[in-house]
């Protein structure tokens, strides 16, 4: 899992923008449809300017996508901006975020009352959640999904989640295994930022705006 993905062409991962849950403080997990507010919708907008910069309009550009309605709104924005077919995207269970188990859904200073922090102050992850999904597994998820992707040529657009991206980016540019969480984790980016992986390297092309904790 740790091993560098060799694919041809360029990755443009995304977190997507600011949601309704983000804003009261909610974990928000695997939940599938937490609409984005004006913010996240601001943060899309610019992730999309972004990307129009470097790709111009009408490129040749894979979309793929989380399967969640806050990934699929940030996606729609961003396709806008840069004139492709929102209809023509791909999606994939594999791409969605951290399963919180028992905590999805409720409020973070809820469960941080009841558990103590639930955020690691080092690396600013979530704890795993009784009946949550673990960082190793995370990792095999979005490992299968690079192999199967792997024949995808040219550039492509991936629209998913804060944790699910880190362990993807992990995998992608051959970080370290985690000794505590058991994955290779990448480096934490606020909502709507976009970085860019070639041939194992990453760079940051838009750094967002968005305050979400994990």
């Amino acid at each position: 899992m740790t091993n560098k993905a060799q694919r041809q062409g360029r990755d443009f991962i995304a977190r997507h923008g600011e949601t309704v849950f983000n804003a009261a403080g909610r974990l928000q997990g695997d939940h599938a449809h937490t609409p984005l507010t004006r913010a996240g919708f601001a943060q899309a907008e610019e992730m999309g300017a972004a990307l129009r910069e470097i790709l111009g309009t009408g490129p040749a550009l894979t979309l793929w996508a989380s399967p969640t309605g806050r990934a699929l709104q940030t996606l729609a924005v961003i396709a806008e901006h840069l004139e492709l077919d929102w209809h023509d995207a791909r999606t994939d269970e594999r791409l969605v975020e951290i399963g919180m188990g028992d905590w999805g859904g409720r409020y973070y200073a809820e469960v941080t009352a009841e558990v103590g922090p639930i955020i690691d102050p080092a690396t600013g992850l979530l704890v795993c959640a009784p009946g949550g999904e673990r960082y190793h597994q995370i990792a095999g998820r979005v490992s299968g999904w690079l192999a199967d992707t792997d024949a995808d040529r040219g550039d492509r657009l991936v629209i998913m989640h804060g944790i699910s991206s880190r362990v993807l980016r992990g995998v992608m540019t051959g970080c370290d295994v985690h000794p505590e969480f058991e994955a290779p984790v990448a480096a934490g980016l606020p909502q709507g930022s976009v970085v860019m992986v070639e041939n194992g390297a990453e760079s940051v092309v838009h750094h967002g705006t968005g305050r979400a904790p994990a």
